[in-house]
């Protein structure tokens, strides 16, 4: 998921992964250069920043889940769109990670297959053996579910515009955006808060990186349940990704973000980016239910539970102006 190898002796050599992908050598390499859309395409990742941006050198920040935690590290990468290669490596690690580097190999076998390989090294602190293993562990776990889901995203693109559903719900609220912006971050006292929350679980191990599970109430009066990994940026940006779905999807994405103005006004936006998992509509929405059915079910679910959301967060915020 991000090099500049190094010559010490006790960097490991090389790994790699590949997987044959039925699409165009530019579409693939395409997708890789785009990082802002990688949590819609790897399931490990659930926010990433671009921090710098020079010709074909960037600097990125990425949340992501390894070996089923949340980690975040600093990543710079050199772009070769000619040579169809994208260099990169860890500038800041996440323990037990001392160093990672890499490259990604786009090799076109004609115009609608590619050949695309993903090489890794890297290094444990202290050359711990533990902490090699849950490298090794990690890098193998996240090359298998990344590289599966590059070829499912790259190939399904015709399809995408039907499946994959993106929306905002926005307020405006007479208040601190730094109050609206802690009424989210506070997810622990939702279940007292907010009425469509039944339970809630928040974990912050690491500060503004949280897992939050919860039971959600539905319009109709079902209970489902969902987990997310949070991205917090205060006071601006909450990014999310579920990694515990609703059966009716196959990926949700969003982020809740908070923009005050100089007069004090703060606009609050709620956006979701969610791709419809086709197998369950019939099982879901019954046997005649269709995409459009989907499509429409999950909006208003979705949009229903942030603006009642929101809606909590204007009054918190306006009661402290």
């Amino acid at each position: 998921m991000t090099g500049n190898i190094q010559s010490e002796v006790n960097i490991r050599p090389e790994v790699e992964h590949e997987i044959t992908v039925l699409a165009g050598a530019s579409d693939v390499y395409r997708m890789l250069a785009d990082v802002e859309n990688w949590p819609r395409i790897f399931p490990p990742s659930v926010y990433v920043e671009r921090v710098e941006h020079n010709g074909t050198e960037e600097r990125i920040r990425i949340w992501a889940t390894a070996g089923g935690e949340p980690k975040s590290w600093t990543s710079r990468r050199e772009l070769d769109p000619d040579g169809l290669r994208i260099r990169f490596w860890q500038e800041v690690s996440s323990p037990p990670v001392a160093e990672m580097s890499g490259t990604w190999i786009v090799e076109p076998r004609g115009e609608r297959e590619t050949r695309l390989r993903l090489l890794h090294t890297y290094r444990a602190i202290d050359d711990d053996p533990d902490g090699l293993a849950w490298i090794e562990r990690a890098v193998d776990e996240n090359s298998r579910a990344e590289l599966p889901s590059l070829k499912a995203n790259v190939e399904l693109a015709a399809q995408a515009g039907e499946l994959t559903l993106s929306f905002q719900d926005t307020v405006t609220i007479n208040g601190s955006g730094k109050d609206a912006y802690d009424f989210v971050n506070d997810a622990h006292l939702w279940v007292e808060r907010l009425p469509h929350v039944a339970t809630v679980q928040l974990t912050e191990d690491t500060p503004g990186l949280q897992v939050l599970r919860m039971d959600t109430r539905t319009a109709d009066g079902s209970v489902h349940t969902t987990e997310s990994v949070r991205v917090c940026r205060p006071h601006h940006r909450i990014a999310y990704k579920q990694t515990t779905l609703p059966a009716l999807m196959t990926l949700h994405t969003g982020y809740w973000e908070f923009d005050e103005s100089a007069d004090g006004v703060t606009t609050a936006t709620s956006q979701h980016t969610v791709v419809i998992n086709t197998g369950a509509i019939a099982t879901v929405l019954g046997p005649d239910a269709g995409v459009a059915d989907a499509r429409s079910f999950i909006r208003t679910a979705l949009s229903g539970n942030s603006r009642a959301t929101l809606g909590h967060a204007k009054a918190y915020a306006e009661a402290r102006r």
